[in-house]
């Protein structure tokens, strides 16, 4: 018997906390495979703050201060107008929201040919080539075959892209003609295609792996502002309530006596009762729940790669707090997703830009992502105030021992001034100034050969 008694009692303990057993709650936590339909991702898009930023705050910094172009004077300008006529800046941070929201978009580069399959020739692009930069979503752009000869420029891309047009007519264009920008990554199953929600060539969206934690915090928030309403809760007891609730007569009356009961109150704050009935309050403690919230939040933060001070646009709290260096980190991945992922996709249009822009390829045209975080003028004058000094203390006295040669040295400072743009205009200048010196210059007579005399 005791035996007996000493199985329920095990029976009982693993009833309740199911360690050791199949049904062990450490042994439930596996992870499937999330499949979100563009239905639920334009949903969550459209109705929830929460989605929306985490799809637009990265590409809209990764284009917020755009590119700086290392050029002559009229070059850049020439470029940047090209920019601007083709709403360049625009159309890459329409494809960088809606891959990050699709999983894949592109940019298709119209240089007026007729045959969009044939690879785009980037030396045949003149002057005004570009006729126009179109943007189309994974949804619209279906990838063909994945190329598989490792030799190939394409390995592991799509041969070509399919493009179904309003009205269902077709359209094969080949990769060089379209500025890839995929949303995260998925990993590669086998030969024939991808695993994932992003479907086969493309990526996923980003709010695939941040699902889980948006929803639940946005399930916290609801909750909250559903509790606030209940907050205070007036209790009234009745005599013999539920023994006549059965009766129309009798309902409609309690009905009208405590619509009369409230409304009185509301005017006066005066409750009147019947002497048999009881009265009573109930007030709910909110305390703690903006923490609770601020959790569910910080997770999000975290899942999406977004510093809490710029997904809630808050100062973050606490003593000496400024998420600065939260900040920088950020600021070092937009960093990372520009030069790691734009420019790589944006190589071969920006050879068609350049050339489009000033009829030929310069070779010493470049381009540079302007840093984020900007430096205030009087961080830049500490900045050149040090330079200065630096500058003079290796310069030194002329009758002393020269460490390094006055024209290396004097070289090598004009071009850091140049390129951290401290003395705006300073390489015209002494270009101009150069030019000067060569016209006035004096002509240095040649001396006559002396004559020899037999």
């Amino acid at each position: 018997m005791g035996h007996v008694l000493s199985m329920v009692r095990d029976g009982l303990v693993s009833l309740a906390s199911r360690m050791g057993t199949e049904r062990d709650k450490a042994a439930s936590v596996f992870y499937a495979q999330p499949i979100l339909t563009d239905e639920q991702l334009v949903a969550a898009y459209r109705s929830s703050w929460l989605p929306r930023k985490i799809v637009d705050i990265p590409a809209l910094d990764s284009c917020r201060k755009w590119r700086n172009w290392q050029a002559e004077g009229d070059q850049i300008g020439l470029i940047e107008a090209e920019e601007r006529r083709l709403n360049l800046r625009g159309k890459v941070l329409e494809a960088a929201k809606k891959a990050r929201l699709f999983g894949g978009a592109a940019l298709f580069i119209g240089s007026g040919d007729a045959d969009p399959l044939r690879p785009l020739d980037v030396e045949s692009i003149g002057k005004g080539g570009l006729k126009h930069l179109t943007v189309l979503t994974r949804r619209q752009l279906a990838a063909g075959e994945l190329e598989r000869d490792p030799t190939s420029e394409w390995y592991g891309c799509p041969k070509l892209y399919t493009l179904t047009g309003a009205n269902g007519a077709q359209v094969a264009i080949h990769p060089s003609r379209l500025v890839i920008f995929n949303g995260a990554m998925v990993p590669e199953a086998d030969a024939g295609g991808l695993l994932g929600q992003g479907g086969h060539g493309w990526g996923e969206s980003v709010l695939t792996a941040t699902f889980d934690a948006i929803k639940n915090a946005d399930s916290t928030a609801a909750n909250i502002a559903s509790l606030i309403f209940e907050a205070k809760i007036d209790i009234i007891k009745v005599p013999q309530f539920s023994a006549n609730i059965g009766n129309q007569a009798y309902e409609d009356a309690v009905l009208r006596r405590y619509s009369l009961a409230n409304t009185i109150k509301g005017i006066n704050g005066t409750l009147i009762l019947d002497a048999e009935e009881d009265y009573d309050s109930k007030s709910a403690s909110l305390s703690g729940l903006t923490d609770i919230l601020m959790a569910f939040l910080q997770i999000v933060s975290g899942a999406a790669d977004i510093p809490v001070t710029r997904l809630l646009g808050q100062s973050p709290a606490g003593l000496n707090a400024t998420g600065n260096a939260d900040m920088k980190n950020y600021h070092d991945r937009i960093q990372a997703i520009q030069e790691l992922e734009f420019t790589p996709a944006m190589s071969r249009l920006d050879e068609c830009l350049i050339r489009s822009a000033t009829g030929a390829r310069d070779p010493d045209i470049y381009a540079s992502w302007a840093p984020l975080e900007q430096m205030s003028e009087k961080d830049k004058a500490e900045i050149f105030k040090t330079k200065a000094e630096a500058a003079r203390t290796l310069f030194g006295s002329s009758s002393g021992q020269e460490i390094i040669p006055r024209q290396a040295l004097s070289e090598a400072l004009v071009n850091m001034l140049i390129e951290d743009g401290s003395l705006p205009g300073l390489e015209a200048a002494i270009q101009a100034l150069d030019a000067e010196t060569t016209e006035t210059a004096p002509e240095v007579a040649s001396t006559p050969e002396p004559s020899v005399s037999s």
